[in-house]
């Protein structure tokens, strides 16, 4: 019974102009896409880029379809909560939950692009 609860949930969640099928795949490639720019922005440990990558990830994540769409925000939600949690500031979460749901929403991340920062990102 729960299992049949999970799936109809699922498929109400996804919606019903999704292909179902192709939602583990998107959220798996949206999820690969959130951690490439994590790994990016550690990797150009750029001053003031976090807003950036924020919005790249959730950027590209998005793209791939609702699965990765719901990858993107679940990440971003999850990753914002732990951070709060740990007794980071509310102004930042707020700020970069912001730049999370500019990407996902199709804003061009380069809104966020600090300057200076190599093209390779």
């Amino acid at each position: 019974m729960k299992l049949l609860l999970a799936g109809l949930f699922l498929i109400l969640a996804v919606g019903t102009h999704a292909q179902w099928y192709n939602f583990p795949r998107e959220a798996y490639q949206g999820a690969r896409d959130m951690r490439r720019a994590y790994d990016d922005m550690i990797d150009a440990n750029w001053k003031n880029s976090d807003k950036y990558f924020h919005a790249r990830g959730n950027y590209d994540a998005a793209q791939r379809g609702p699965g990765g769409r719901w990858a993107a925000e679940v990440i971003s939600n999850g990753r914002e909560w732990a951070q709060e949690i740990s007794g980071r500031g509310h102004e930042d979460s707020a700020a970069d939950q912001e730049a999370n749901r500019w990407g996902r929403n199709g804003g061009d991340p380069n809104h966020y692009r600090p300057a200076g920062l190599p093209d390779q990102y």
